[in-house]
């Protein structure tokens, strides 16, 4: 196997992956921490096959992925996120390419606004005693899945580059 067809079954895991932490969020508002560590640990191979160097592209990619994960632990910190969450926003963002870095965040927050809108009239049509819950993973997963799209899937990124 070249290391372009490994590249892509890597990224092919980290969407099924993803997609697993959405269901499981949906399912019990957890994300356990066995799914955030393989999702984060499989981006080293994933690194290796794409031909990163260990300085200064694997060191930036960890800088701002790391960078990304303590924006979202201090919101974990005034109750604002769950821990599972913070640790799969830290994981995928080790994957995406820093010029999504931004974009991918941006998709995630609407994301995120729309399942809180959702849970709020939810909770309105059925009232409840316990606190509000959004199962941010299904946002994390959903804009996790478009950068990866973008970057690795899109055959129409090269128009308008040249």
């Amino acid at each position: 196997m070249d290391t372009g067809t490994i590249s892509l079954f890597l990224v092919a895991l980290l969407g099924v992956l993803m997609i697993a932490a959405a269901i499981s969020d949906i399912r019990s508002r957890t994300i356990s921490n066995e799914l955030n560590a393989a999702m984060a640990l499989l981006a080293i191979p994933f690194w290796i096959a794409g031909g990163l160097a260990l300085w200064p592209d694997v060191a930036i990619q960890f800088g701002a992925a790391f960078a990304v994960f303590l924006v979202f632990a201090g919101l974990f910190a005034i109750g604002a996120m769950g821990g599972g969450d913070v640790k799969m926003i830290g994981a995928v963002m080790l994957w995406i390419p820093l010029p999504l870095f931004m974009p991918m965040l941006t998709i995630m927050a609407v994301g995120g606004g729309i399942l809180s809108a959702i849970m709020l009239v939810h909770m309105k049509l059925r009232p409840s005693d316990k606190p509000v819950e959004v199962p941010y993973g299904v946002a994390i997963a959903a804009a996790g899945l478009w950068a990866l799209h973008q970057q690795y899937f899109n055959q129409f990124q090269a128009i308008g580059s040249t």
